[in-house]
């Protein structure tokens, strides 16, 4: 049976935007790795979790960018999770400490868990290590909170249903009479053109004073504000919704 690869891979998760935010094992990873992998939409491009890294990015390591293309299709996407893990692979058979940093977290709704599942089917005895980020949900409830809009984003009993926003009106209605239903405060990532008919969804239902609608957490321009303030014209694709249809029965 040949040896394992000599290398370690660390997936990092860097958080949504600000660097500031980023977990000091994070930081230390990317300190003690010679190679800094992360994904880009096309190889000339910077790339998100590269440009939230950045100042703990040394010259002297070696970047190495991994294309994802932004595409619906299958095929493309899961052609590039391959040629991803191969290259790591390379990389961690020369003994490499190499680090792929991932936007958010590095388990939730990230690109580099299909990475992730494609090198563990290539070689299941490679040296991984996962560190968590912080999620933009935590990090919009956070900010909103600390910008005088109080938004813990579970108390008590309460469920917290996180969701890509549904591409219909027919299937985020009955999604929320069930978050209704259980008392459940959910979270819409991805909102983009879709809140276009989001909006008067909301709005008919009488929930846009009770949501809290957030753009490019973490970033310099970062948006958050009440739900009810945000006009329905399109918003960029990293736009989330959290939406609260009552409080819990025991409050201060």
């Amino acid at each position: 049976m040949p040896a394992p690869p000599a290398g370690t891979l660390t997936l990092v998760g860097v958080g949504p935007g600000d660097p500031e935010l980023l977990t000091v094992a994070a930081v230390r990873a990317i300190e003690a790795a010679a190679v800094v992998a992360y994904p880009v939409a096309r190889l000339e491009a910077e790339g998100m979790a590269a440009r939230i890294a950045a100042p703990w990015i040394r010259p002297e390591q070696r970047r190495l960018p991994l294309l994802f293309p932004m595409v619906a299709e299958a095929e493309p996407r899961q052609q590039a999770w391959h040629a991803a893990a191969e290259a790591l692979l390379a990389e961690l058979s020369q003994g490499h400490a190499v680090v792929l940093l991932c936007e958010g977290d590095s388990s939730l709704y990230a690109s580099c868990s299909y990475v992730l599942l494609a090198l563990a089917e290539r070689e299941p005895a490679a040296a991984v290590r996962v560190i968590p980020g912080i999620t933009a949900v935590s990090a919009a409830a956070a900010a909103a909170s600390s910008q005088g809009i109080p938004w813990p984003l579970a108390l008590q009993q309460e469920p917290l249903w996180i969701r890509p926003t549904p591409e219909t009106a027919a299937e985020l209605e009955p999604l929320l009479e069930q978050a209704a239903a259980a008392s459940a405060v959910v979270a819409l990532l991805k909102l983009g053109h879709r809140w276009s008919w989001v909006q008067p969804l909301l709005a008919e239902r009488g929930l846009l004073n009770s949501t809290l609608f957030a753009q490019r957490v973490g970033w310099p321009d970062q948006q958050l504000a009440p739900a009810a303030l945000v006009s329905a014209a399109e918003q960029p694709y990293f736009s989330l919704l959290l939406i609260r249809q009552g409080w819990p029965a025991v409050l201060p």
